[in-house]
């Protein structure tokens, strides 16, 4: 599976001392992002460049435990096949030594003249 490190923003604790909730999908964002140029090889500028839109159409995340300042986390990710031929989803965790702090699953498709779709290189990427 795949997954970056993190270490959390100071900027993004809120008045309790732990991390806005609000921050997490972009934590999860930065990783998935990551994922699809280091380890399928699609650079999103360059797809968009190339009239290929990869967009998010829904999510999920359960909050576990509360991110606080000085924690380092790693933020994994994975596709997995959705009901839907032309959707995928990103299924992700946020864990601080091994325990997950959130877990989501990200619903995405790719847009090609209008059409959504799949790429291929995503589709192969699944793990079964």
């Amino acid at each position: 599976m795949f997954s970056k490190e993190y270490l959390v923003d100071e900027k993004h604790l809120d008045f309790q001392g732990v991390v806005d909730g609000l921050y997490y999908p972009f934590y999860l964002e930065w990783a998935r992002h990551a994922f699809m140029k280091e380890a399928l090889g699609l650079d999103l500028e360059k797809e968009f460049e190339a009239g290929r839109m990869h967009i998010i159409l829904e999510y999920s995340l359960r909050f576990r435990k509360s991110l606080q300042k000085g924690n380092k986390m790693e933020v994994t990710c994975k596709v997995a096949k959705n009901e839907k031929r032309s959707r995928i989803n990103f299924e992700q965790q946020i864990l601080v030594n091994g325990i997950v702090y959130a877990d989501a699953t990200f619903v995405a498709t790719c847009l090609v003249n209008g059409r959504p779709m799949v790429p291929e290189i995503v589709m192969n990427a699944i793990a079964d």
